[in-house]
């Protein structure tokens, strides 16, 4: 078999296979002899002989079938990283190339059209799923939980392991990078067993054309180490090289995160802007726009964070004699990510508070780079409400041990949120209420066992209620204060907001992942109404992650999760659509093939939306070396195109 290029251990498994398939037909054979006539037995020697001779030749039809099945996988492993076993079937490979063609294969063979609204009516059968007994309706998109949803988390960038049809994974193990090294063309992706970008042969596929649609610009991240621990750009040849590479693919702006921790990071009141003044007239010399975020968070504690930046060392020094200052969970573990909101108006921080100390570095900022707010160059200011930048608490972190998809803990346990938490109980008259619930489970419990989340459970009790309205409320009141400020501190500028995108749970009548995260979004309740309507308030911007995530995708991986991050967006994008407020968006995981970019557009230009509505921008998440890689930086020029209403062709040229 070696003139037919397939290995002996692929041999070996196709002639257990043929000899399955030789087991059924002398059953088969047997079971007709037993119904032939007398006569017909008589001579049955000669067909016995016979029956040899053609059991021999569907052998070797076996064999040279299996043989080109075994040229067909190599060849898609070697030439298109199709992620595809070695003794995959036909029936894996006519999958694989039907999920690349832009069809949806579900998971008894049902086969329909992307393009179409949901299952095929005249599909009888469905997936088996786990259900609760309370699902909520809004936890459903309107055109079918696993068909295309007009118009999605992974926290911070998430976790979450995507289909290896439609998503890349970049990210590292948390490890300091050499900040001596490039960040755009070298070293700035490490890949692990499980976290490798995958490339991908990209067929000639006939989708929507956006050509005429409304312009919607487009902005890159630029790497979380672009400014290093001294205040500098860490390669000023390798960024001008990279921004004249997105230029070229029409980018219209790059986007930076402005770390609390290099900026103020050894004495109160004491900022260091160089090298973000160098940054931003980089920016400027190359015609591009910037949004810049103001990173109050720590960075090196999620997936992607390829470098640590800790919060300011003074802070630090406080922490250590203070270690209520940061959230804490019900075992009395410390999270170093975000302060507690706890002390957002408690003067502990060298005699200001948290407020007044995110104010004064708002302000600074503002005054700093006047001239470039002024031109134009400065286009809008993405405010740091908690872990990662997104509004919501640190209710999964890796470093205590949480793995998707876990519910996530509580974390109030800070002697400041708790004091909150007792005095609200108070003035509700049941001061046996100012404690948490003590039956949540760990961070990778699932809702169904646990008596606060399954279906049935405290969650929607008394306290319950009580519990989850204190917790969301003191979330939404910290978001509130700060955004006030930040529209006092950059008057006239456009600022924004990111909302996170918890997806997983979201089918189930509790939510429970939104509900430790600060979203009190159970299916009796709307958690995101009121956090578009205090946007609202503060002409804020909503940046919603994870709009390139498929429900399908997420269903046929994590079957447990009960997750739904396209239903998640849609109410997300309705809740904020319904206040008047402008949306934006962010993938939350690398995407560099067609069907992650096809899906984003989807959600940015929603087809055939009576109001004509579309999001006003979006960043893509992040400036790597392998967003230069040659079909990847064809497809991502080609999804530019389809952002700005241009026409393109779909052949790959």
């Amino acid at each position: 078999m070696d003139k037919l290029g397939i290995s002996e251990e692929e041999e070996e498994m196709e002639d257990m296979e043929v000899k399955d398939e030789e087991d059924d037909q002398e059953e088969t054979a047997a079971y007709l002899n037993t119904s032939m006539s007398g006569s017909d037995r008589t001579a049955g020697g000669g067909r016995r002989s016979r029956g040899q001779e053609e059991k021999e030749r569907t052998k070797m039809r076996e064999r040279h079938r299996r043989a080109i099945t075994a040229r067909i996988l190599g060849g898609l492993r070697k030439h298109g990283n199709y992620n595809l076993r070695v003794r995959a079937d036909i029936n894996e490979v006519i999958a694989a190339l039907a999920k690349e063609a832009g069809w949806v294969v579900l998971p008894d063979g049902t086969t329909f059209p992307s393009s179409q609204a949901g299952r095929p009516a005249t599909s009888t059968s469905a997936p088996v799923m786990p259900h609760s007994s309370a699902l909520p309706l809004r936890g459903i998109s309107p055109v079918g939980s696993f068909g295309r949803l007009r118009g999605g988390f992974f926290p911070g960038v998430g976790p979450v392991p995507a289909s290896p049809l439609c998503f890349a994974t970049a990210g590292t193990s948390g490890a300091s990078r050499n900040e001596s090294e490039s960040p755009f063309f070298e070293g700035s992706i490490e890949s692990g067993e499980d976290e490798k970008v995958i490339k991908k042969t990209v067929p000639c596929l006939h989708d929507r054309d956006f050509s005429g649609t409304p312009y919607v610009p487009v902005y890159v991240m630029l790497p979380l180490g672009v400014i290093n621990k001294n205040c500098e750009v860490a390669d000023p040849d390798g960024l001008i090289n990279a921004l004249k590479l997105l230029k070229s693919a029409g980018v219209d702006g790059v986007t930076v995160n402005c770390w609390w921790g290099i900026v103020e990071a050894n004495r109160p009141l004491e900022y260091k802007w160089s090298g973000y003044k160098h940054l931003i007239q980089i920016t400027r010399q190359m015609k591009l726009k910037l949004q810049v975020v103001m990173s109050f968070h720590k960075c090196g504690a999620n997936v992607g964070d390829d470098i640590t930046i800790n919060l300011p060392n003074w802070v630090l020094e406080i922490g250590s004699s203070n270690p209520d200052i940061y959230f804490t969970d019900k075992d009395g573990r410390r999270n170093t990510e975000y302060l507690t909101w706890g002390i957002d108006k408690e003067r502990v921080l060298r005699g200001r508070t948290t407020l007044e100390v995110y104010f004064d570095f708002m302000r600074s900022f503002r005054v700093e780079f006047d001239e470039f707010f002024e031109e134009g160059i400065i286009s809008e200011i993405e405010v740091g409400l908690g872990p990662c930048g997104e509004l919501r608490y640190p209710s999964y972190p890796m470093e205590h041990g949480w793995r998707y998809p876990g519910i996530g803990e509580f974390q109030c346990y800070d002697r400041y949120l708790m004091k909150s938490l007792r005095s609200a109980a108070e003035k509700r008259g049941h001061s046996f209420w100012g404690k948490g619930p003590s039956n949540t489970g760990t961070y990778n419990s699932r809702p169904q066992d646990t008596g606060f989340f399954c279906d049935g459970g405290d969650y929607n009790g008394f306290y319950g209620r009580f519990f989850l309205d204190w917790y969301s409320k003191a979330l939404l009141d910290h978001a509130d204060c700060v955004l006030m400020l930040a529209k006092l501190a950059f008057e006239g500028s456009s600022i924004a907001a990111k909302i996170p995108g918890v997806h997983w749970w979201y089918k189930t009548a509790s939510h429970a992942a939104e509900l430790t995260a600060g979203f009190y979004n159970s299916c009796n309740r709307d958690g995101y109404a009121p956090i578009a309507a205090m946007l609202k308030k503060h002409s804020a911007t909503l940046n919603l992650t994870c709009v390139e995530l498929c429900s399908f995708n997420q269903f046929d991986d994590f079957v447990e999760a009960m997750s739904d991050p396209e239903g998640l967006v849609w109410q997300v994008l309705n809740a904020a659509w319904d206040a008047g407020i402008p949306v934006v968006s962010e993938n939350a995981v690398p995407c560099f093939d067609r069907d992650g970019f096809n899906k984003i557009l989807e959600n940015v230009k929603p087809f055939n939306d009576p109001d004509g509505r579309h999001l006003q921008s979006f960043t893509f998440l992040r400036l790597t070396p392998a967003l230069f890689e040659e079909t990847n930086f064809f497809e991502f020029k080609r999804f530019i195109k389809k952002m700005h209403g241009e026409a393109v062709l779909d052949n790959y040229t």
